[in-house]
């Protein structure tokens, strides 16, 4: 039996609905914070070594990361932002030249489905080819990675942006004709607006890929940027400073996509609203 010092510590404890209802609005972002943390304990915890078999030199421990980032913060904060412009340059100019694609092919699209087609055969080409093609037009420079990764991302963005501005119904058309719109107007008002998903959607692909045409084409042809030290260190068996960059590359493709998903919010606001009805 509960005395009333009880009764009230219980009230209080089980009767205020403030936590439980912030928990409820906001699991999907809580959980994940939470798994995050708890294998980075375990990792420390060398839980994970003793689960695969792994020793300290094939994989080292977050204390162990840490002290290598903190040894050469300078050279790894240098590297970053090199490779970081090669990110954000051949994104910027990737997705662009894929948008300005498919504004043609969307508003003829009997012709513009046979152009569309030719540009996705640009994805089959690997990263391993297109590097040294980049490198042999633009020199071993930062221009070189730009264009890898420019080159990924067109096509992705031209695909996507194309399907997004024709896969609309009928009746929309219908309407403007009514009106006696032109092909701009219809443009303006009925395919960009409906295709805006599709162009977001290929923008938070195209990140990924520019981290990766990026980090990757460092492999090959580079004196600089968080791939060249990544290959050159895994070469020495440093791999704490490997897992650094490995680290700052993953914080950098997650601060990025954070920022395309903020300006979606922003250009889309009908996108959030209507998720959080269904």
């Amino acid at each position: 039996m509960k005395t009333d010092g009880q009764a009230i510590i219980y009230k209080e404890t089980y009767s205020n609905p403030t936590f439980l209802s912030w928990l409820s609005k906001n699991h999907y972002s809580f959980y994940p914070w939470l798994v995050g943390i708890l294998m980075l304990l375990l990792w420390q915890l060398q839980v994970l070594h003793r689960l695969f078999r792994l020793e300290l030199y094939q994989l080292p421990i977050p204390s162990g990361i840490w002290g290598a980032f903190r040894d050469q913060y300078d050279l790894l904060l240098n590297y970053t932002g090199y490779t970081g412009i090669e990110i954000f340059g051949g994104f910027l100019i990737g997705s662009l030249l894929g948008f300005l694609i498919a504004i043609p092919a969307s508003l003829f699209p009997d012709g513009g489905r046979g152009g569309i087609a030719i540009i996705a055969m640009i994805n089959a080409v690997p990263i391993v080819a297109l590097a040294p093609v980049m490198n042999n037009w633009f020199g071993d420079g930062v221009a070189s990675r730009i264009g890898v990764v420019s080159v990924l991302t067109m096509a992705t963005m031209c695909v996507n942006t194309f399907k997004g501005m024709t896969s609309i119904d009928h009746s929309y058309f219908e309407l403007m004709q009514s009106y006696a719109a032109s092909k701009w107007k219809v443009f303006y008002k009925i395919r960009l607006p409906h295709g805006l998903p599709n162009v977001f959607a290929a923008l938070k692909i195209n990140m990924t890929t520019s981290i990766i045409g990026a980090i990757v084409g460092e492999f090959f042809y580079a004196s600089r940027g968080l791939g060249y030290l990544l290959s050159d260190q895994i070469k020495l068996a440093n791999m704490p400073l490997s897992w650094a960059c490995i680290t700052l590359a993953a914080i950098l493709g997650i601060t990025l996509y954070f920022v395309v998903q903020s300006t979606e919010r922003f250009f889309i606001p009908w996108k959030k609203s209507h998720s959080g009805k269904s």
